[in-house]
């Protein structure tokens, strides 16, 4: 049986004590701005660098109408080693406001992936995974001489290979893939209609706009409520309204003034859910742990009730300091468990069943009312 529990901001951030920056952008270059933020200051990093496209000139279709590529000037770098310059110090800067526990998303395409995954590696980060997301609907490659380009990469790593409880929620994401293992590849659409923002001229506001699905998935899979994630590429916002959705909280840097006026009209029309809502599965290694004897403080089980297995077989009274008695054994739930069995160890929560109006049920229900109302 899983549990349902919800995860706990790490930080009090009432209106009392609330950092200045938090759920703010902050205008200007990435790695200036960084500095400001305080050492190990955020649960989580999705940074979406500029990709140093290689174009070789504008691109058109059959009909000859231009493609609307990738054309600004922060995309373009004069050379491979100013990008890896580039991309060293930003990673540097994410590092030293990256909590030791928390983790980082960078995505990627062919142009730039392997370079920055290279220099992560050399700067100590820890790789978890690389999720690849595969494109419903990409751009078609008009040129004809290539494969279509459908997906792009995406690296999530820890902080250093020695990283202790970095977030994974498992089991939510099992949950949300329909009882099925969460896979490393992730079949999304490209962001389009509604989602896509536009300016009074009826061109995208952004070039690279990122989907809100992925961003959603990326922060039930890494982050919990509270958390607070670091965009330094923040754009228009996917980001920001992404993590107001799911009760995060936010700090973007961004250079340009028209991106960040579209981000902040679209964060502020969000709608925050309820607390209650955001909830999240979680495998029973995670939940918290509750000594047998607390369901006895709360009354849920008193001194003197008789347990059995699930068949009815054994039988063992509870004494009032949790130990049970059954027979000649002695002992915690999980010890006479295995003794009544002939075994060397037992799960007592799921073995000893308590009566249930008339009914036998696992004394793990008992458990589980108390973790809820924790």
């Amino acid at each position: 049986m899983r549990s349902v529990v919800s995860s706990p901001a790490n930080v009090d951030f009432s209106s009392a004590n609330k950092p200045e920056w938090l759920d703010t952008i902050l205008k200007g270059d990435c790695i200036s701005q960084l500095e400001k933020l305080p050492k190990h200051s955020v649960d989580a990093i999705f940074a979406d660098p500029p990709y140093n496209l290689q174009l070789g000139g504008g691109l058109t279709r059959p009909d000859q109408s231009e493609v609307d590529g990738v054309t600004n000037a922060w995309d373009q770098f004069e050379s491979f080693e100013a990008y890896d310059a580039f991309t060293r110090a930003w990673l540097l800067a994410c590092k030293r406001v990256l909590k030791p526990a928390g983790t980082i998303w960078v995505i990627g395409s062919y142009h730039n992936i392997f370079r920055v995954g290279a220099i992560m590696q050399d700067l100590g980060f820890w790789m978890l995974n690389d999720v690849v997301w595969l494109k419903t609907n990409p751009m078609p490659n008009f040129r004809g001489k290539r494969f279509t380009n459908a997906h792009e990469t995406m690296i999530w790593a820890s902080k250093d290979k020695d990283s202790k409880g970095y977030t994974f929620n498992y089991e939510a994401l099992k949950a949300f893939n329909d009882d099925t293992q969460m896979r490393s590849d992730w079949t999304l659409p490209i962001c389009t209609g509604h989602e896509r923002l536009k300016g009074e001229d009826g061109k995208k506001v952004h070039p690279t706009q990122k989907p809100e699905s992925l961003l959603y998935r990326v922060m039930l899979s890494s982050t919990n409520p509270g958390d607070v994630i670091l965009d330094p590429f923040f754009g228009t916002g996917t980001t920001g309204a992404v993590a107001k959705k799911l009760g995060r909280h936010f700090v973007g840097v961004e250079r340009d003034r028209d991106y960040i006026k579209a981000a902040q009209e679209r964060i502020d029309a969000v709608e925050p859910v309820e607390m209650n809502s955001l909830k999240v599965m979680q495998g029973k290694r995670a939940a918290p742990r509750i000594p047998f004897g607390r369901l006895l403080e709360n009354d849920l089980l008193k001194p003197g009730s008789v347990l059995t297995d699930k068949k009815g077989k054994h039988f063992a009274m509870v004494r009032a300091d949790g130990s049970l008695v059954s027979g000649p054994h002695t002992g915690s739930i999980h010890k006479v468990g295995a003794l009544v069995q002939g075994l060397d160890a037992c799960n007592g929560w799921t073995y000893w069943y308590f009566d249930k109006d008339g009914e036998r049920a696992p004394i793990d229900e008992l458990r589980q009312i108390i973790r809820e109302a924790s």
